[in-house]
């Protein structure tokens, strides 16, 4: 897939975002797409030799390029296990949290389209709109991510009407829930999906103080309705 396709020039990313992507990569293509786009970068070439998510093919292509010694099984074997280690899953999820607080708006935007999982909960998080969307036209998002995010009542509300226009999404019944509950969402929206909801839902969020009293009113008037 081309690089401007997916909307993110790997040639002239930042070493930060490159390291981000290694930390998390998005797939298992992303380290070659790395090599192709920087032979002429050594430092981002070094920064392939060095991590140990690197595949060995790729691995092999970078100490040819640098000229350095090509690492045995043994020693990629172990920097892997060192790396994947359970333990370290948390210690990892701190630092790419820290990494990317020290983005500008540009690099995130950068990665929200071609991050991983772990990088795209971060971003789903951030304060700037244009970053959650971003991560939203992510094609490797999940429903489960989705729904999450249509549960936040801190996204912005151009996520929520994005999310709402997407077919695929809204077949999922908890997407859906997750819209009606969240207050964030603008009633016009909430109240499309309604008739999509079971009476058991509808009848706790006709309680809930935590949607808009126009969405609460509706869902009333459509459960009397459904009763007769």
């Amino acid at each position: 897939m081309a690089f401007e396709a997916i909307g993110i020039d790997l040639s002239i990313a930042s070493r930060e975002v490159i390291t981000l992507l290694l930390q998390d990569p998005p797939d298992e293509g992303i380290h070659r797409e790395i090599l192709q786009a920087n032979l002429g970068r050594p430092e981002i070439l070094k920064l392939l030799y060095d991590h140990p998510s690197t595949p060995e093919d790729v691995l092999r292509e970078v100490a040819s390029q640098l000229h350095l010694p090509v690492k045995t099984e043994t020693e990629i074997q172990e920097a892997r296990r060192e790396f994947f280690r359970e333990e370290r899953a948390e210690e990892r999820a701190k630092s790419i949290f820290q990494m990317i607080r020290g983005l500008s708006v540009g690099e995130k935007i950068q990665l929200a389209i071609k991050g991983g999982k772990e990088v795209r909960s971060v971003l789903l998080r951030d304060s700037n709109k244009e970053v959650v969307l971003k991560v939203l036209e992510n094609p490797k998002i999940t429903e489960s991510e989705v729904e999450m995010a249509a549960r936040n009542p801190q996204i912005p509300e151009e996520a929520l009407r994005y999310i709402a226009k997407k077919r695929d999404w809204i077949r999922r019944y908890s997407i859906v829930l997750s819209l009606v509950s969240n207050p964030k969402t603008p009633p016009g929206i909430s109240m499309q999906f309604i008739n999509q909801l079971r009476t058991h839902d509808l009848i706790i969020l006709e309680k809930s103080k935590n949607i808009p009293e126009a969405v609460r009113n509706a869902i009333k008037r459509y459960l009397k309705m459904r009763k007769k």
